[in-house]
């Protein structure tokens, strides 16, 4: 078991459990990544939300910047390609297993590169694959 930190709450998480951080996370409760996050707590998933604003999704703090959150399984990006040069170290840095490029977000440049790092790009929409049972 290990000890887990996140919104100032410290949780005893098992090493093996599946954590997704969704970047891009918004406080804004029409946009799909605070939908996303909606969707994963109500699955009984433990996430993390970044995003480039402070506030909160249902409890959850939404983290601003690129924070450093260990054991992360799965990166569910929220932000157009446009945006996401800025992350890709941080995305690389975190070792997820794999990152989910929702709608609207798909980047050959960065899939590439991950798939060089040995993470695996998945282009699906989260909300539902987690509706389907294939999360």
């Amino acid at each position: 078991m290990v000890i887990f930190v996140v919104n100032h709450i410290t949780e005893n998480i098992l090493a093996d459990e599946r954590i997704t951080l969704v970047l891009g996370a918004s406080p804004n409760p029409v946009r799909f990544s605070h939908k996303a996050v909606k969707s994963l707590l109500r699955h009984d998933k433990k996430v993390v939300a970044v995003g480039y604003k402070k506030g909160e999704i249902v409890d959850e703090e939404i983290l601003v910047g690129q924070p450093h959150i260990e054991n992360i399984h799965t990166v569910s990006i929220y932000m157009g390609s446009s945006r996401q040069s800025d992350y890709y170290d941080y995305i690389i840095s975190l070792k997820p297993k794999r990152v989910i490029f929702n709608p609207g977000t798909v980047n050959p440049e960065f899939m590439g590169r991950l798939k060089n790092e040995g993470i695996e790009p998945v282009s699906e929409c989260m909300l539902v694959m987690l509706s389907d049972d294939e999360f």
